[in-house]
């Protein structure tokens, strides 16, 4: 048996919310979980106080599927053919995030938000993409093992509720050791809770994103 790949052209879904009125507005691009679509996203990136003075940009994974309670969902990446959907993926939210800034009245600042699975697409944004980011909010999810060069994600936030099963205690405390090795001292959030983010969580992620220059 032999394996090919052939490239071809899928259709992306985002969704923008831009605040009133006339001039540069900052662009928060945000990054859903697994299973999840980007309206959950952009619901996450509603609830961050202050959110409402920065175009809000929630992206949707390429690889849609119904997930367990027979809804719409999607997965950026399984562990097949792994290193190609990375460059994929990396490629779309770079282009995402071009089309938005040419077609709104974007500033020079952009943060990088990620849930779950979505958090490492946001690293691997900041990190492999295409336009320099001024910080990254991690909630839920790693900072992927491969990945190196963690000085360029400038400000890091990052949440963990102290009941969540899939961001691991020992991961997280990896994630911080790593960003400390190269000069980032990271603002964290650990909530009391699971997976999901809390109302502390959030009102931390709104006095990070008011301290981005």
């Amino acid at each position: 048996m032999q394996e090919h790949h052939l490239e071809t052209t899928v259709s992306g879904r985002y969704l923008v919310e831009a605040p009133e009125g006339d001039g540069l507005f900052p662009l928060l691009a945000g990054f859903h979980g697994y299973g999840q679509t980007a309206d959950d996203e952009l619901e996450l990136l509603r609830q961050i106080p202050g959110s409402e003075r920065w175009i809000r940009l929630s992206i949707e994974a390429l690889h849609p599927f119904m997930n367990a309670k027979g809804q719409p969902g999607a997965s950026w990446m399984t562990r097949r053919d792994r290193e190609l959907r990375i460059a994929e993926n990396v490629r779309y939210a770079d282009a995402v995030i071009a089309q938005v800034m040419a077609a709104l009245p974007a500033d020079v600042r952009l943060v990088l938000h990620g849930f779950s699975q979505g958090a490492g697409m946001a690293s691997r944004t900041a990190l492999l993409g295409g336009h320099p980011v001024a910080g990254v909010m991690l909630v839920g999810g790693d900072i992927p093992p491969e990945l190196d060069d963690l000085a360029r994600m400038k400000s890091v936030h990052i949440g963990r509720g102290d009941h969540d099963h899939f961001y691991r205690k020992k991961q997280h405390e990896s994630d911080l050791a790593r960003l400390r090795d190269v000069g980032i001292e990271p603002s964290l959030t650990l909530y009391h809770g699971g997976h999901m983010p809390t109302g502390d969580y959030f009102g931390a992620a709104g006095r990070f994103l008011a301290g981005i220059g």
